[in-house]
């Protein structure tokens, strides 16, 4: 598959030349050139022919970045063209019908939300986080004679830790969602405070507008097929705890996936799905 794909991206609309930039701003678009001793012979994509310039009249900085340039939009070209191929062969695919993740790896039928690591897939399940007010913002709110004092609210889940640990740095989730949609997740790093932990904070001006503060890592969604969906990360996890959380119109699902990553090496009781393993459930808890 991958062959084929590289061969359709060999055959791109991408540019039929590169810039040779002269020094006073202009530029040659060029097949090819090269340096003979004081002279610069190239091959010109206008004309059709060989021409020769003075070495010395070519900016060779700008020509270099240029090409770099050129390279660069040939490539991001190149990214869309398999990006739309890849949809469209997801697209074709049933919903019910097995994915593999990997080589001998299936993901289980039903909705759900799993996290790969490598050869195995763990089972994400839902937490119900809850919104509490900032006891700082009550107590001013309290003292003052107008209800003038912005609000601060705390979106938080119980306990200190998620049941479910990962130790891989940089994991791949997998989603696959009841009717098809397409879901926007949002993987937040919690902050342990006492026996909770913290997910966002939620700030009310006088005003009545609403601002929330979350500490998010970068994911990218692709389409695996109808309704399943795969959500790679653009860096390494430190270890800690997670969520993932659906975000709505109206803000974060208070029902999130909740996870922990560990350091490599520690203990861990997760149930896996692995080849020829008997298949996980998916998550009891849906959004209301």
């Amino acid at each position: 598959m991958e062959q084929k794909e590289q061969g359709q991206a060999a055959t791109l609309p991408v540019a039929k030349g590169k810039k040779l930039v002269l020094k006073d701003g202009s530029f040659h678009i060029v097949r090819s050139y090269e340096r003979q001793g004081d002279r610069v012979r190239f091959y010109s994509v206008e004309r059709s022919a060989w021409e020769e310039i003075p070495y010395d009249l070519v900016d060779w900085e700008a020509t270099r970045k240029a090409e770099v340039e050129e390279q660069r939009r040939n490539q991001e070209e190149i990214e869309k063209i398999r990006a739309a191929q890849a949809m469209e062969r997801a697209s074709e695919i049933d919903v019910d019908a097995s994915v593999e993740i990997v080589p001998g790896v299936f993901l289980p039928s039903g909705e759900g939300l799993w996290a790969a690591e490598g050869r195995s897939l763990v089972p994400l399940n839902q937490a119900a986080a809850d919104v509490k007010l900032d006891k700082g913002r009550l107590f001013e709110q309290v003292i003052s004679p107008v209800p003038i004092i912005p609000s601060r609210h705390r979106v938080q889940i119980a306990g200190k830790r998620a049941e479910v640990r990962l130790t891989t740095p940089q994991p791949e989730f997998f989603f696959r969602t009841a009717d098809a949609r397409e879901p926007s997740l949002e993987l937040v790093r919690a902050v342990v405070k006492g026996d909770k932990r913290l997910v966002e904070q939620i700030s009310t001006n006088i005003a009545g507008q609403h601002s929330s503060k979350r500490n998010s890592v970068s994911m990218e969604r692709w389409k695996v097929a109808r309704g399943v969906f795969r959500f790679t990360l653009s860096q390494p996890l430190e270890p800690g705890e997670y969520v993932l959380g659906e975000i709505l119109p109206e803000g974060m699902n208070l029902y999130v996936w909740d996870f922990g990553v560990d350091a490599r090496g520690s203990a861990s009781s997760n149930t896996r799905t692995k080849s020829g393993s008997q298949k996980s459930t998916a998550p009891a808890k849906q959004k209301p």
